[in-house]
């Protein structure tokens, strides 16, 4: 631990590859978590019509094997290789040659990256390990956001009270602007749903989107909302403009906000108290 501390380099790579093995598996819970999550309403919708379950094979997290979605082949250990294996097969299957998605990589790579900035601004310390498990989780929310408009509470909810735990010893923020936090982010989305229902009789954001900045607040404390939703709200104004101008995205097609806030609150973590320092300078 004394070389860790001493040799910040050295323990940010560490942390670098171990961040690559997380996002390989991140990208099991993006891909398998929405199944998992559409397999039991069915089973509830059939319970609620006195119907029996279909027995179905087991899948969740860890089974079965990862396999291509095409011919079937179970993924071998040398395939498996987060980031590395990827190069190595060129982007295709091994058995069918079936094209293999960039975004796997990519979110091993995005997860590696994040996880060594975090490394290297907090060093060995409990922050960094809090930092790390914001992090990843708030990438795992925004994949799945972006491709199902869903932010299961099977991760929402945990990480509010994760965030809570950390901040009983004043990790990123004392207990009370934590638990202020947790209830102001619920209440400011909360709000903006209903004013925008009652306006215009549609739903303009999901209930997983006020859960989402509850569990921000709960880490970052409330005086970093004001950064998160600027920045969130900013960047998601531009790429929806963007998106129905150049792409002409239909207006009736819902934008996932998911993965604004999950990008807020990173930049919140790491730089919040220097841009909110800055606002406050100008006046």
């Amino acid at each position: 631990m004394d070389v860790l501390h001493g040799e910040p380099a050295l323990f940010s790579g560490l942390v670098f590859l171990f961040g690559l093995l997380v996002g390989s598996f991140l990208n099991v819970v993006i891909h398998r978590l929405p199944k998992m999550m559409e397999a039991e309403w069915q089973a509830q919708c059939a319970e609620l019509r006195g119907e029996t379950a279909p027995d179905t094979p087991r899948y969740n997290l860890w089974l079965p094997r990862s396999a291509c979605t095409q011919c079937g082949h179970q993924i071998t250990a040398l395939e498996n290789i987060p980031l590395l294996s990827w190069l190595w097969l060129r982007g295709r299957c091994s058995a069918c040659g079936t094209s293999i998605g960039a975004r796997y990589p990519l979110v091993e790579l995005l997860t590696a990256l994040l996880s060594a900035a975090v490394a290297w601004k907090w060093g060995v310390s409990v922050q960094t390990a809090g930092a790390l498990l914001l992090g990843w989780t708030l990438i795992a929310l925004a994949f799945i956001d972006f491709d199902t408009t869903l932010l299961p509470d099977s991760l929402t909810l945990p990480l509010i009270w994760l965030g809570l735990i950390f901040n009983v010893y004043g990790v990123f923020a004392s207990l009370p602007d934590a638990v202020v936090g947790a209830v102001a982010g619920y209440l400011v989305l909360w709000s903006v749903y209903w004013l925008f229902r009652l306006a215009t009789g549609k739903e303009g954001m999901g209930f997983g989107d006020f859960k989402l900045l509850a569990a921000i607040g709960a880490w970052l404390g409330w005086q970093m909302l004001p950064v998160t939703l600027l920045l969130s709200s900013g960047v998601g104004a531009v790429i929806g403009i963007a998106l129905i101008v150049l792409v002409k995205h239909d207006r009736r097609v819902p934008i996932p906000f998911g993965p604004y806030l999950a990008g807020g609150g990173l930049a919140a973590l790491f730089f919040g108290a220097d841009l909110t320092q800055a606002y406050l300078a100008q006046f």
